[in-house]
């Protein structure tokens, strides 16, 4: 049995590729995907969001705004309301990219410290998004004290030092289908490298299909490749892979229930 640990189920193609959000969860579980976390990434997309997958127990939800989305806007007391939703497990997607906006640096790292103090609050874990912003990230989760609720660097592309410090904070580190890219090399050292009980599996679907759906749009199934090949990485069988990151998802997302 496998989680996608982080997906956009409201992000789909629901006119070409799915029918419905019935037929993406009836794919995935015919490949033996179980359980799904849809990450919100917008306080107006969010209430859209949940009206899809509150009929489905096995789908699981997060409340937060993007770091590329904070022009979108942003209200503190909304993503707090939002936030204790019985759905919701996590606070997030959140975070720094410095990649795409590097000149809203300041407004994503005081955005990005507010859901941590919410984190905090509700003890619940955060979903943290970084790129190109290594220091800054960890500077901001050391000193509003994540290590109290925990959390996931999810989609990680980032050196396996900074995975490391993360994991000393008691955070855990999320792959994608990034890494079976045969560019990724440095990814690949990093999850050879890392602890599989720290390890968690995710398809950021719709986007970054894995080989060999690269190109095309992603969806939850597909996290199966992403969890075969951490296998192949580390020299263990599939099945353990499945069981350690499942086990994993459910230790840090404690108010998602099995």
């Amino acid at each position: 049995m496998l989680v996608d640990s982080h997906c956009h189920l409201d992000k789909l193609d629901y006119e070409q590729l799915h029918t419905g959000i019935d037929d993406v969860l009836a794919k995935a579980k015919a490949r033996g995907v179980e359980y799904f976390l849809s990450v919100g990434v917008t306080l107006k997309s969010f209430p859209t969001m949940i009206e899809m997958i509150e009929p489905h127990e096995n789908v699981f939800a997060s409340c937060g705004v993007h770091p590329l989305d904070i022009e979108a806007g942003f209200d503190f007391e909304q993503l707090k309301t939002f936030a204790q939703h019985e759905r919701v497990v996590a606070i997030g997607e959140t975070g720094l990219d410095y990649h795409y906006q590097p000149e809203l640096a300041e407004q994503q790292q005081e955005i990005f410290r507010q859901h941590v103090r919410l984190a905090v609050e509700l003890n619940k874990p955060l979903i943290i998004h970084t790129r190109m912003a290594r220091e800054d990230t960890m500077q901001i989760l050391r000193e509003e004290g994540a290590e109290k609720c925990g959390g996931v660097l999810h989609c990680f592309t980032e050196s396996l030092e900074m995975a490391k410090e993360a994991i000393e904070l008691g955070l855990y580190i999320s792959i994608s289908g990034i890494v079976t890219f045969n560019k990724a090399s440095e990814l690949k050292h990093v999850v050879s490298n890392l602890p599989l009980d720290r390890l968690l599996v995710e398809t950021d679907s719709p986007y970054l299909a894995p080989i060999p759906y690269r190109g095309k749009q992603n969806q939850p199934a597909y996290v199966r490749e992403v969890a075969e090949y951490i296998a192949l990485l580390k020299g263990v069988s599939a099945e353990e892979v499945e069981k350690v990151t499942t086990d994993n998802f459910f230790t840090l997302f404690s108010l998602a229930k099995r």
